[in-house]
Formats: C-alpha cells, structure tokens, sequence
C-alpha cells in the first residue's frame, strides 16, 4: 500500500497557466520526490492596461511518501 500526501503550491508565469503549473511542479520537484500528479485547484491573473501580465494557479501536487 503507498502512502500519499499532498502539499498545495501557489506559481506563476508570464507566459500562461500551463506554464505556470509546469513552474510549480518543477520547483516542487526540486525537494519533493515522487511526485505523482498536480491538480489544478485555481486559476486567476493579473491585469494591466487591460492585457493580462500574470497568469497565476494554485496547485495541489500529490506524492508517494516512502
């Protein structure tokens, strides 16, 4: 039986939300190993001159404990 656990991650990109979920599980990835999926728990962004600057997303990553 695996033991799992979830951690939840605040990121952002210049570039768009899959960017910015890609940042958070790759910094994630940086300490936590095992990572087993990333869920996409909110998404939100920052406007300037009414163009988006940031897109930002709350991330629940889930992985195995061993």
């Amino acid at each position: 039986m695996a033991i799992l656990k979830v951690i939840e991650v605040l990121a952002n990109s210049n570039k768009g939300w899959e960017d910015a979920a890609k940042n958070a599980v790759a910094q994630a990835a940086k300490s936590v190993k095992n990572i087993r999926s990333v869920y996409i728990n909110e998404q939100s962004a920052t406007v300037d001159d009414g163009k988006i600057v940031d897109y930002r997303v709350n991330v629940k990553i889930t992985f195995e404990v061993k």
